[in-house]
């Protein structure tokens, strides 16, 4: 007889469910459905053939093609040296290398125009430029392609490699014709999630690309904002979601076809004894560098260099007020996002519907989903509960899908156990199941504070002049004319980090009597 694992009482997974499937459809679903209907009802066939917007479309799908390229053709040999040799702090880099996806998109693009702005530390302005877009671009992707095609390359079994070798194989032919096509799946599923992240980007776009390369969603929230021009705004909103569509259709189907591979001897790592290796070596690390660290490194360089008076805006109360609202919406997303994460991957455990549906927030943009709830709920648009809910709608998907992972893992026989010495479903949960599920818990929960805390587009369609947060201050100083707002904005950006930083702390600070590796 198998006894029920997760599912604490006399709760159902159809009753888990209930929730955040309730959630889902009134908060992405529903608005979802009312931006459809708007696109449909304002579609205008010479609105599609007008030369400024195809240029917009055009672009927004070449720069995410664009990136997608580049990040294959630096990503994989990065991650080749990443896999295969082993050098000191080699453990501690793959770590380190998640901080750009936990950087706010306002932190990241300021810091790349601090390095190649106007008056970049650089010395090379490429303002106007689409280079712009495509290095921050770089910067937020190209991790996400290092780390899934290290997973891949580590997943290949040693004895293939081995095997090919030993038949006189060169390094090189062994990797076209052994390593590459082993690494294709993990590679394409990461660059369908590049595609979609940046086509559907918004801050970076609207920061970094001006009015010259603007993508299809600035030009979204252009036409909202500014010029109250609902119906072709929903029209393009429609034509951006069916791309996206199609990015996370081809996504979950290179998910499904990437079985789970067996359990096999990885193969040893290559001590860094050769000049060839040296090289290699220093060339990733220099490359690495360039691409994910040297817009943080150059937006804290900048900062130290502000006058004494401008570090006094940290204690306006403009500043404190942005505070305090980042952090109390933080918070209050937090605590709902907890709750829908907890129920969606219990409900999920057997239910691969429940597993698809917790991807839906990463389909669409987060200007689409503002937009959606803006046209759905016109009378809640300055509504507090909105605005957290919203937050929480983009949040909790992290941590689902990262409890959804360690309830995979977790061996059935421990709760079984458990309740054949007497113990109730509750409290099999709270002494057995949760304690391994706790550092799943914490990451994902600290991946959805990074993303609360950075939020943008949302803010901008739904927050009111007294919700002023971190993220729409910063926005506010840099659309000032000066060097004053400049420099505040530059502060208020490594605030803004630091925060940041602390939920990449809560990822990989270790914990104490956590359960065993996995």
């Amino acid at each position: 007889m198998t006894i029920a694992v997760v599912s604490p009482g006399a709760y159902s997974r159809r009753a888990l469910a209930l929730l955040p499937l309730g959630f889902l459809f009134l908060l992405a679903l529903l608005p979802l459905g009312r931006l459809l209907l708007e696109g449909w009802d304002g579609v205008r066939l010479e609105l599609f053939a007008d030369d400024y917007l195809q240029g917009r479309l055009l672009w927004s799908l070449a720069q995410a093609a664009i990136t997608c390229v580049l990040t294959a053709v630096i990503g994989v040999p990065l991650a080749w040296v990443l896999a295969r040799l082993a050098f000191p702090g080699r453990a501690l880099l793959l770590r380190l290398m998640l901080l750009p996806f936990v950087m706010p998109t306002l932190v990241a693009g300021l810091g790349v125009l601090t390095l190649f702005g106007p008056r970049g530390i650089s010395g090379l302005n490429l303002q106007d430029t689409p280079w712009l877009l495509l290095y921050g671009n770089l910067f937020y992707n190209l991790p996400l392609v290092v780390r899934a095609s290290v997973d891949g390359l580590l997943a290949l079994p040693a004895s293939r490699l081995l095997a090919a070798r030993s038949l006189g194989a060169s390094p090189w032919r062994a990797f076209w014709r052994i390593e590459l096509p082993a690494l294709m799946p993990w590679l394409s599923s990461s660059l369908c999630l590049v595609f979609l992240y940046c086509f559907s980007g918004f801050g970076l776009a609207l920061l970094l690309g001006g009015q010259q390369w603007a993508t299809i969603e600035v030009e979204i929230y252009t036409l909202v904002a500014y010029e109250l021009n609902l119906a072709d705004a929903g029209a393009l909103a429609l034509a951006a979601m069916l791309v996206s569509a199609t990015a996370a259709l081809f996504y979950a189907a290179l998910e499904a076809r990437m079985a789970v591979p067996a359990k096999t001897e990885p193969l040893a790592l290559l001590k860094v004894n050769t000049l060839r290796r040296r090289v290699l070596l220093a060339s990733a690390l220099l490359v690495l560098l360039s691409i994910t660290g040297a817009p943080l490194l150059a937006l804290l360089a900048r900062a130290a260099t502000v006058e004494a008076q401008t570090w006094r805006l940290l204690l306006n109360e403009d500043t404190a007020l942005a505070l305090f609202n980042t952090l109390r919406f933080s918070l209050m997303a937090l605590l709902l996002a907890s709750l829908l994460g907890v129920l969606h991957a219990l409900a999920a455990r057997r239910s691969t519907l429940m597993r698809a549906a917790a991807f839906l927030p990463f389909v669409v943009s987060p200007v689409c989903v503002a937009f959606g709830l803006l046209l759905l709920y016109p009378g809640w648009t300055a509504s507090l509960l909105l605005l957290v809910s919203a937050y929480a709608l983009l949040a909790y998907p992290f941590i689902a899908k990262s409890l959804a992972a360690a309830l995979d893992a977790l061996p059935p026989n421990l709760p079984a156990a458990a309740r054949t010495l007497g113990a109730t479903p509750w409290r099999s949960f709270w002494r057995v199941s949760w304690p391994w599920l706790r550092p799943a818990f914490r990451r994902g929960l600290a991946f959805a504070a990074a993303t609360t805390v950075g939020e943008f587009a949302v803010t901008l369609f739904l927050s009111r002049p007294e919700w002023l947060t971190l993220t729409t201050l910063i926005y506010q100083h840099l659309g000032r004319p000066g060097q004053a707002n400049l420099d505040a904005a530059l502060l208020l950006s490594v605030l803004l980090m630091l925060f940041a930083l602390l939920a990449f702390a809560a990822i990989e600070w270790p914990e104490k009597n956590h359960a065993p590796d996995r």
